[in-house]
């Protein structure tokens, strides 16, 4: 009886530990790492056990097998998760999904590594997590590198050039900040302050007090939050008791944010704390399949909390797994381990690491998985090359009422911002061009549809500091009302104009640059501006490009370029003077014409018009007669045919046009053209050793010095309008070199002096600003408005309009007219003249052979010879024959021959 009941013992434990071996050899270990006290960590469980269900349900899919998801909660601890993935990698575990972190990630990936064992997460976003350091780890969601360009692009939508970026300080925060600045900077962008916050549990009340204080002071009011849930809801508590959720700011979540309002429901205090923020979530299309799990989700959650875009990723991971297991054992592989030999030395040790073996179907698994070419809940997937998501979107959502998302439209990596759905744009060309770029109305902070401009003048209690120069020469353009320390002029008076343009008031302070004894330097003003002395600069300040490589400048108020000024004398009056307005080869050409028209005229009037009759030399002087009379009227002679009168009126169009031009030039050089000096512009000046004078702090004595290359020994230095024209009366300087604008002023005080040459720069006036001063940007957009609206040219005559001297023109350097300009009317003379001929001499050849039609019959090859020559003979005789001598004796032929045939 003993032994009987020994061997049922026996037997039942054979049989129960073989069942236990079969049980274990049907199943399929898969794990998951997750903290499940977090809201996506309770998503995730629900999908995940969902998904394990479903994929068991089909038992035809793992050919009998069943799925084993093993869960371990790593309980906000980093310890915790590593004792996790090693209790996995001790129970022949496959794949393991997680963790949650990228800091884990970063750890954890080292592990699987080594155990052959892929690691999928869809919450370690971190972009660093690159798949040639770690490749056996894979995300299955969007990477917040595709994040924060989609968060990059609207900054930039919206216009904004500087941002301020809080994060929590762990590696998925520093590396996804680090992407957005460089995303930003292609933008032409910039993070203009990081506020670091310590991890989760770590992040205080009062070190977020203390941060957003900081944040405050701070000119930007853009601000890019991206913590986890828990500190991103502290920070917005915070932000609005500080009163930072008015209508100045401009928030924009992460999609944390999204997460948490799709899951979990918010307090009244915390959804008024978000009113008006923007957030992102990831992009999952519509389909049935998604509709039929949505559909689900209350009944598997218990209503315990809500489905969110990563609790359909969670779905999906398993689903992933399942089909890369169902290919890898559909192609004959086995579930089985080996030793790590790298581990052989810990054997026996209490900590048990020698029971960690090597996956042999790891890399197989692994490459299953990146071939995923499937469509889950969560919309297509598929891997790229580079191991990204295939299509990475997103949606972007307004906070609005009480803690509702209103989505205002979509990103995707392919197109860029559009208000239809991303899967709608694929099937046409890409296009990023920012006319295609466009959100729907956001209702802001302060519960405002007025975009907020994005910044303020820094909380500090005190105006802009703004350098004034202390000009001695030329105060029309800035000046201090003497001892009163008030400044006025035509630049403060466009500066106060475009301040008044601006939605928003600009409290500001000017500071007086200068000693007044002379012009201050501008490269001292302007480098005051770096050095934090003066908030800005007003005056006349040019713009050039050593300038703009340190500050920026508004839109150009006023054009100018540097000019090159002379002192002016009558010249001496020649003899010849009534020759200069034509060069000679005009003068020459203009004599050929008048002699090849008279000519052609003679030819078409001789046979019919007796004035043109009689013997050579009468003949020929009445061709010179004739060609040169017309330059002062209408000839003597009448023209009696039809292709004479078209000749001699086209003749007389032309003659017109030459001497009202003579008559013009003549009258410009016996007036202006009577100043003259030797020198002639910046060419000249250069070639020259003469000395030339500049006005004192401008930048022409750099530009003539440096791009010139004059010797600075011949640059005189000048002070002010009086200095300019002594020094040019005594003879000290050949030229003064000065900017357009004071050059203008100059002349319509002082004659006797003018411009020579051409400008030789091109540049403008402008307000100086710091580098990347948002008010820069809304100053210029001022002044384009003063200059629509006509107030610019109104302060223009204000300040500046005077009365040119008598006489004096802007510029006095005539030429003498040249035969180009009027090459297109003696082209059409000529034309006219040659096609008149031509009707002529066919006319002429008509009328010979009527009258002589003997001579127009072919003759023998003998006779060739002499019937040419008494033809020309008769043709130019007949040429020169009077027309009624011709006509008479073509009557008596007709009647010869009419008796003829009579008798």
């Amino acid at each position: 009886m003993n032994l009987n009941c020994f061997l049922l013992i026996l037997f039942v434990c054979f049989i129960g530990q073989s069942s236990e071996e079969q049980r274990q050899a049907d199943e399929v270990k898969i794990g998951a790492i997750f903290s499940f006290g977090t809201t996506n960590g309770k998503v995730a469980r629900i999908a995940m056990e969902a998904a394990v269900q479903d994929v068991n349900s089909d038992t035809t899919l793992l050919d009998g097998r069943k799925l084993a998801l093993t869960l371990h909660d790593s309980n906000y601890s980093g310890f915790l998760g590593i004792i996790g993935a090693l209790q996995f990698m001790e129970t022949d575990t496959v794949a393991v999904i997680g963790p949650q972190s990228s800091v884990m990630a970063h750890v954890l990936s080292h592990l699987a590594n080594e155990l052959h064992v892929p690691l999928l997460s869809f919450t370690a976003l971190d972009p660093t997590l690159s798949p040639l350091q770690y490749p056996y780890f894979i995300q299955t969601a969007p990477s917040d590198l595709f994040l924060m360009t989609a968060v990059a692009d609207m900054i930039s939508y919206f216009q904004y050039r500087e941002v301020i970026a809080i994060f929590s300080d762990d590696d998925q925060g520093r590396n996804s900040i680090a992407a957005l600045g460089d995303k930003l900077v292609e933008r032409r962008c910039k993070i203009s302050y990081k506020a670091i916050l310590p991890p989760e549990l770590m992040s205080s009340r009062d070190l977020i007090v203390a941060e957003l204080l900081k944040v405050k002071s701070i000119e930007s009011r853009v601000i890019v939050l991206h913590t986890l849930s828990i500190t991103g809801l502290k920070v917005f508590e915070v932000a609005q008791e500080l009163g930072m959720m008015t209508s100045e700011y401009v928030w924009i979540a992460t999609s944390w944010l999204s997460g948490v309002l799709d899951s979990t429901s918010v307090s009244t205090k915390v959804a008024s704390s978000i009113q008006g923020a923007l957030t992102l979530r990831p992009h999952t299309p519509d389909s049935q399949k998604k509709r039929a799990f949505v559909s689900r989700w209350n009944k598997l959650s218990n209503s315990s909390v809500g489905l969110n875009a990563y609790g359909l990723y969670a779905y999906d991971t398993v689903w992933m797994i399942a089909y890369a297991v169902k290919e890898f054992l559909d192609h004959g592989g086995k579930i089985s381990y080996s030793n790590d030999s790298n581990l052989d030395s810990f054997a026996g040790e209490t900590m048990n690491l020698a029971a960690l073996s090597i996956f042999d179907g790891g890399k197989k698994l692994l490459s299953n998985i990146l071939k995923t070419n499937m469509t889950g809940v969560s919309g297509p997937i598929a891997f790229k090359p580079d191991r990204s998501m295939f299509r990475p979107s997103f949606d972007i959502l307004n906070v609005v009422g009480k803690g509702w998302l209103r989505q205002i439209g979509y990103w995707c990596n392919y197109s860029g911002l559009s208000v239809v759905p991303p899967e709608s744009l694929y099937a046409k060309p890409a296009n990023r061009s920012s006319a295609t770029q466009r959100l729907d109305q956001v209702i802001w902070p302060g519960k405002t549809k007025i975009r907020p401009r994005g910044w303020v003048f820094p909380d500090n209690g005190r105006p802009l500091r703004i350098g004034v120069p202390r000009r001695v020469g030329f105060r029309a353009f800035v000046s201090e009302k003497e001892g009163s320390g008030v400044v006025q002029g035509y630049c403060i008076d466009v500066f106060l104009a475009a301040l008044k343009c601006l939605s928003y008031p600009v409290p500001h302070q000017f500071i007086i640059f200068g000693d007044g004894h002379k012009n201050p330097s501008y490269t001292q003003l302007v480098n005051m501006i770096t050095a934090h002395e003066f908030d800005a600069a007003v005056g006349d300040i040019t713009i050039v490009t050593n300038r703009t490589k340190i500050l920026d400048f508004s839109q150009p108020y006023i054009e100018s370029g540097l000019v090159v000024v002379v002192h002016v004398k009558k010249m001496r009056s020649i003899a010849w003077a009534f020759l200069r307005p034509f060069t000679p080869l005009a003068w020459g050409v203009i004599a050929a014409f008048c002699l090849v028209v008279g000519t052609v005229v003679w030819i078409l009037e001789h046979k019919f018009n007796d004035e043109f009759r009689g013997p050579p030399k009468k003949q020929v002087v009445t061709i010179l007669w004739f060609s040169f009379s017309t330059i002062f009227g209408a000839p003597r002679e009448n023209t009696v045919s039809t292709l004479g009168r078209i000749v001699l009126l086209i003749w007389l169009f032309v003659i017109l046009i030459i001497t009202s031009s003579y008559t013009a030039s003549l009258t410009s050089f016996l007036t202006v053209q009577q100043l003259a000096s030797s020198i002639q512009g910046i060419e000249s000046l250069v070639t020259s050793n003469d000395a030339i004078g500049y006005q004192v702090g401008s930048f022409a004595e750099n530009y003539l010095f440096e791009e010139v290359n004059i010797a600075k020994s011949r640059l005189v230095p000048l002070g002010s309008p009086k200095e300019y024209a002594d020094a040019l009366e005594q003879g000290r300087v050949a030229a003064v070199v000065d900017e357009r604008p004071y050059v203008d002023q100059f002349l319509s005080t002082y004659c006797g002096f003018q411009k020579v040459g051409p400008e030789f720069t091109k540049s403008g006036w402008g307000f100086a600003f710091p580098r990347d001063s948002p008010l820069a940007i809304d100053m210029s957009t001022a002044i384009l408005q003063l200059s629509e609206n006509g107030e610019l040219e109104k302060i223009h005559k204000k300040w500046l309009n005077r009365k040119v001297c008598g006489g004096q023109n802007s510029e006095a350097d005539s030429e003498q007219l040249q035969l180009k300009s009027f090459w297109g009317l003696f082209l059409i003379c000529g034309v006219t003249c040659c096609f008149a001929l031509l009707v002529y001499f066919c006319f002429m050849l008509r009328q010979f052979k009527r009258h002589f039609p003997e001579l127009t019959q072919r003759s023998t090859s003998t006779r060739t010879r002499i019937s040419h020559s008494i033809r020309l003979k008769k043709f130019l005789s007949f040429v020169d024959e009077k027309a009624e001598i011709s006509a008479n004796r073509l009557k008596r032929k007709r009647m010869e021959m009419e008796n003829l045939s009579t008798s």
